[in-house]
């Protein structure tokens, strides 16, 4: 069952912790069955609600996962192996695709913002007991979300999208619940949620971003909680349409004790119009739990760590509750540089939607030309799906290019490489085109997003 290991310990915490290390060191591998409970006590000589504890630790922390009769196994991908540790080394000679930024060259000058700022903290310190929210940032973010049909809601700034949802989650589930995820989606989302004890129900996609019908099974198969990316989905690229978004508004009043979480990171990249979930165009609402989260990581460049999120009273009250607890509120000298920038820079936000959508299309069309399936609807990633994730990134990497392998992103879909364009020349395109079909060979790519 574990091969050579033997598992030591006599308190809950230090079989925990035994575990917990041999999984990371290797030696316990993902979908390694873990002794009964009683075996296991009769083993190290401690009480069997000693190793039920043991096991409970390590099913809050990500580690195991319990399927009733069949006992407990290491997760396939516990939360001690991030899937950012999937990736493919980047020789001097090659093209990295593979990381996800925006273009540099795109991003706006931070100096001018950076300066109000740093004025408006010489005449006016924040110190402790101040209000935790810049109110003018608050104001702009208010006009915005109003102004694409949100309801009325309490706003919360945090350091960046995951944060926001790290604390939604964790302050609205417990351990053990399900939540419905996009599959392929954002790794960094499907790394937090085993460290947080919770289960994702994988919801597949396609260019309008998640099926209705899928979305439906997980709902009905009980998650309590579903997060769907707007638009510049990760890392498809699917963006959600007015028919899509109206058939999964249909879905989600038929649950309307779900948690709903709306990830809009393409905010400012992208010429897509916002699609909301949570109310339709007429005013009705969906669910009473909700959550839109919008960051500047990909707008104003991934350092700028911060997010303004709408929702309803209570799921804002403890995200805010909780931060008290920790970080106590975000630099108000962040805040007040993404104000500034939000009332400085609303013109260019076209033009660089405009940017990055010629790169797409042109890898989209040069891909297309050869005959190869590819997804990229909006954002900065194109995804093409593929049989042998391994062995077309290493033959590609001959040829000069990095893409992501699709294992960071996966789950139950099927294999598939992403390729950030945001850098990429569209007169470039056709060359990576011609080198992946080489690659491919003539029957392109066989599998598909879904």
């Amino acid at each position: 069952m574990l091969g050579d290991y033997t598992i030591k310990g006599r308190r809950a915490s230090d079989i925990a912790a035994d575990i917990e290390q041999a999984v990371t060191a290797g030696a316990l591998p993902p979908g390694a069955a873990l002794p009964p409970l009683r075996d296991l006590a009769t083993e190290l000589g401690v009480n069997p609600n000693t190793v039920a504890a043991a096991y409970r630790l390590l099913r809050d922390r990500g580690v195991i996962e319990t399927a009733g009769r069949r006992g407990s196994r290491i997760r396939p991908r516990p939360a001690l192996t991030p899937r950012e540790g999937i990736r493919v080394p980047v020789p001097e000679h090659a093209r990295d695709l593979s990381a996800g930024n925006p273009d540099t060259a795109l991003l706006p000058a931070l100096g001018p913002a950076l300066a109000v700022a740093a004025h408006a903290a010489d005449r006016d310190p924040v110190l402790y007991g101040h209000p935790t929210a810049d109110p003018g940032l608050l104001g702009l973010a208010r006009e915005f979300y109003r102004a694409d049909g949100l309801p009325e809601g309490s706003l919360a700034v945090a350091s960046g999208a995951l944060d926001t949802i790290e604390r939604i989650l964790a302050t609205q589930l417990r351990p053990g619940d399900q939540v419905a995820v996009e599959d392929p989606g954002w790794g960094s989302l499907l790394d937090l949620l085993p460290a947080l004890g919770l289960r994702p129900a994988p919801v597949r996609l396609d260019d309008e971003g998640p099926l209705p019908d899928a979305l439906a099974a997980a709902l009905t198969a009980g998650a309590r909680a579903v997060i769907v990316t707007s638009r510049a989905q990760n890392p498809t690229g699917a963006a959600l349409t007015p028919g899509r978004a109206a058939a999964l508004r249909a879905v989600l009043a038929a649950h309307p004790d779900v948690l709903l979480i709306e990830d809009d990171h393409g905010h400012g990249i992208v010429d897509q119009a916002y699609q909301p979930l949570v109310r339709g165009p007429q005013g009705e609402r969906t669910t009473a739990r909700w959550a839109v989260v919008r960051s500047c990581a990909k707008a104003y460049g991934p350092d700028l760590r911060l997010s303004v999120s709408i929702g309803d009273p209570d799921t804002m009250a403890r995200v805010l509750g909780r931060q008290r607890l920790g970080a106590g509120w975000v630099s108000h000298l962040l805040q007040r540089t993404v104000a500034e920038l939000w009332r400085t820079d609303a013109a260019p936000v076209a033009e660089v939607a405009a940017a990055y959508r010629a790169r797409r299309d042109a890898l989209l069309n040069a891909l297309a030309a050869h005959g190869i399936e590819a997804h990229g609807a909006s954002g900065l990633n194109v995804w093409v799906p593929v049989q042998d994730e391994s062995g077309t990134l290493a033959a590609l990497v001959q040829r000069g290019w990095v893409a992501a392998p699709g294992a960071r992103f996966r789950m139950q879909s099927p294999p598939g490489l992403r390729f950030t364009v945001a850098s990429l020349p569209p007169g470039e395109a056709p060359r990576l085109a011609d080198d992946l079909a080489a690659v491919l060979g003539t029957g392109g790519s066989a599998s598909r997003l879904i």
